[in-house]
């Protein structure tokens, strides 16, 4: 599958079969995030893979009971937290650079993607589940105190194929040369 394709392809998925994960396809997937770019290349991320039952029930319960992904902590064969360092991303010096302060957050959310996107090409599932209890996870996988989760992301090969959700028109929010001025499709 090109790149292209993939990125339209993938879907949130929140419902998976019970079939372990060929290593060599969890290996590409760990590899596709260990490749993503970072700030001055200082990869300030650590990831966990889950595997074990238990451990998975209590990551599960970090989530909220709304959390439409909760279920799926439990139900993917593997769970990846991903986990970023602080303190490293964005900074000069101990003091953050730009305005927008530690930048782990966007390093992170690209490489988790990329983690996404390959999982997607070798016909896995994943979704990206944030809304939950950083600091509670964080503590159940014994992190450091410098590092937090950032978000699970259960993986698995999917019990079913979600709906595309539908995505805004380029019109509705690029803008050419500056605000205001739409792009024309």
């Amino acid at each position: 599958m090109d790149t292209l394709e993939c990125i339209k392809a993938r879907r949130s998925v929140r419902k998976y079969k019970s079939d372990p994960i060929p290593p060599e396809k969890l290996n590409e997937v760990l590899e596709a995030f260990r490749l993503a770019p970072s700030w001055a290349n200082v990869q300030a991320w650590e990831l966990v893979v889950v595997t074990d039952p238990a451990m998975k029930e209590k990551l599960q319960d970090t989530l909220p009971k709304g959390n439409p992904a909760r279920n799926a902590m439990v139900q993917a064969p593997v769970v990846i937290a991903v986990c970023g360092v602080k303190g490293k991303s964005g900074m000069y010096k101990n003091e953050a650079v730009t305005a927008l302060g530690d930048w782990f957050m966007f390093d992170l959310g690209i490489a988790a993607q990329n983690l996404c996107l390959a999982a997607c090409a070798l016909g896995l599932g994943t979704v990206h589940a944030g809304y939950l209890d950083h600091n509670k996870a964080s503590k159940l996988l014994g992190l450091p105190p410098e590092t937090t989760v950032v978000e699970l992301v259960p993986l698995g090969f999917p019990d079913h194929e979600p709906k595309n959700p539908g995505r805004k028109a380029l019109a509705e929010f690029v803008h050419r040369d500056q605000y205001g001025k739409r792009w024309a499709e």
